[in-house]
C-alpha cells in the first residue's frame, strides 16, 4: 500500500484527485493539503511515499516546495501548465500530468510510481540491515529491530521500549527520524509520539492499540493505516 498525500490550493481539483485516487487499491490517501505549508507539516508528522502535487499555488509553489526537502517522497506532478514539465522532470519527479487529466492517464503515473516503488521494496529487502545503532551516553548503541516493542517520542528525544530489558534506550532523534530508520513493513506510525512492532499488537480498538496489557492511544491521522492494516472497516 502506497501512502500518498494530495496537495493542491483549488477545493474541486483536490476533491477530484480525491476520488481518482480512491479509484486505484494500492494507494492511502493520509491526507489532502490546501497548500505547500500543510503538507510540510503532514511530512513532519508522518511517512508518505507519494505526493499528488499542485504547481501554482500562493505562498511556496509546488516546484518550491519540491526544491526545499532534502529526503522527498515520490513525486507526481499535475498542472494546468504544460512549460513546467522540463523543470519537473529536472527535480526527479516520478511524472507529470497536465489538467485536466483523464483517468487513464492517472492510472498510468500511479502504475509507474507503484512499479518504482515495488522496486525500491525489493532491492531494499536484499540490503536491508536488521539492526540499527542509535547515541546513547558518547556511545553507539545496537537495536535490534526484533528486540523492540514500542517506541515514544519525547521532543528531540525517543525511548525505545526493549523486549531484552526493563529499562528502554533513550537517544536524541525526532521521532520521525527514528520511523524512517524502521522498516515500515514491520513497525507503524499510530500516533504523534507512538511508534509500534506490529508483531507485538495484541489488540485494537478504535481510540486504542494494545501491546498485552499495554494501552497506546490512536491519533485521527494515523485510523485509516491501522484500518487498512486489518482490512476491517468501522473498528
Amino acid at each position: 500500500m502506497l501512502k500518498c498525500i494530495a496537495v493542491d490550493d483549488e477545493p474541486l481539483a483536490l476533491d477530484l484527485l480525491e476520488d481518482n485516487i480512491t479509484k486505484v487499491p494500492y494507494l492511502q490517501l493520509v491526507a489532502k493539503c490546501n497548500n505547500a505549508f500543510e503538507a510540510i507539516e503532514v511530512l513532519q508528522q508522518q511517512h508518505v511515499d507519494l505526493i499528488f502535487l499542485d504547481i501554482q499555488m500562493p505562498g511556496l509553489t509546488g516546484l518550491q516546495f519540491l526544491q526545499s526537502m532534502a529526503n522527498k517522497p515520490m513525486v507526481i506532478l499535475i498542472t494546468a501548465y504544460e512549460k513546467y514539465a522540463l523543470e519537473g522532470f529536472n527535480l526527479d519527479v516520478t511524472d507529470y500530468l497536465v489538467k485536466p487529466v483523464p483517468l487513464e492517464r492517472f492510472i498510468k503515473a500511479c502504475n509507474k510510481a507503484h512499479e518504482l516503488y515495488q522496486l525500491k521494496t525489493v532491492t531494499r529487502a536484499i540490503i536491508e540491515p536488521e539492526f540499527i545503532f542509535v547515541n546513547v551516553d558518547y556511545s553507539l548503541f545496537k537495536v535490534v529491530f526484533d528486540d523492540i516493542i514500542w517506541v515514544e517520542g519525547l521532543k528531540d528525544y525517543v525511548r525505545i521500549h526493549l523486549k531484552s530489558s526493563n529499562k528502554p534506550v533513550i537517544t536524541r532523534m525526532s521521532i520521525k527520524s527514528m520511523e524512517e530508520q524502521l522498516p515500515g513493513r514491520r513497525f507503524m506510525r499510530i500516533h504523534k509520539s507512538y511508534i509500534v512492532a506490529v508483531a507485538c499488537i495484541t489488540a485494537i480498538r478504535k481510540n486504542s492499540v494494545f501491546l498485552d496489557t499495554l494501552e497506546l492511544p490512536v491519533g485521527d491521522t494515523y485510523r485509516d493505516s491501522l484500518q487498512a492494516l486489518t482490512g476491517k472497516n468501522g473498528f
